[in-house]
């Protein structure tokens, strides 16, 4: 989860997410190589006299300063083309999660299992083992190291289904049932909240997914049931 002073990105939970880091930051030399070089640029042309005679008349800068920049943005598409890609591939999806948005609060139906749905409500009350306005009481419990789909829809109005760490974000319409997938890779408590302008308090419609191991995931099926 983001904590207090932190700039950066939140810790990778996915090998999604762990490719959406890699892209910003192989994005984000790229702007600081083109920043450094146009300040140089700019303060030589600042401070200096020299004067040119051929001003008019300049073919080959011409045709450096555009094809220079049809390169570079080849360097930046063609990762993120590729990314654009692995975010849509839903390969064998080992379980089917539902999630469906209500003013304020989600709910949730495990599709391949009879009689699991629950709703899912922010936790008001203050306690010191848990994270005011983030955490719920009922969570979404995922084995680790499986291919997850998640349907998405809404009830109401526009809600937006999110998970920072693991690269997930997802629209829920009124009428609409969207797909995504996500791989956790590793175990822990994952916090997202929903990230659009549906209402006064849109910001307080907190997810909390656990990841588990499977045997403890099956516990949890036989012991909902």
């Amino acid at each position: 989860m983001a904590t207090w002073s932190n700039f950066n990105l939140q810790n990778s939970a996915s090998p999604l997410m762990e490719q959406m880091i890699f892209f910003h930051d192989h994005t984000l030399i790229i702007l600081i190589m083109i920043t450094i070089l146009v300040m140089y640029l700019m303060m030589n042309l600042f401070f200096n006299k020299f004067i040119n005679r051929f001003l008019m008349e300049g073919q080959m800068i011409e045709l450096i300063w555009t094809i220079l920049p049809a390169i570079t943005l080849i360097f930046i598409a063609l990762p993120s083309l590729r990314l654009l890609y692995l975010m849509d591939d839903l390969n064998n999806p080992l379980i089917t999660l539902k999630s469906i948005g209500h003013q304020w609060y989600w709910s949730y139906e495990y599709s391949d299992f009879s009689n699991i749905e629950f709703d899912s409500y922010m936790i008001n009350n203050y306690n010191l083992n848990k994270f005011r306005l983030l955490d719920v009481d009922n969570r979404i419990i995922i084995p680790m190291n499986n291919q997850i789909r998640i349907l998405v829809t809404a009830t109401d109005v526009i809600h937006s289904w999110t998970i920072p760490s693991l690269g997930v974000k997802v629209d829920a319409n009124p009428g609409r049932l969207n797909q995504t997938n996500f791989f956790i890779s590793r175990p822990g408590i994952f916090f997202g909240q929903c990230s659009e302008i549906c209402g006064a308090n849109h910001s307080f419609m907190p997810i909390v997914i656990e990841s588990v191991n499977m045997n403890n995931f099956i516990n949890w099926i036989n012991n909902y049931s």
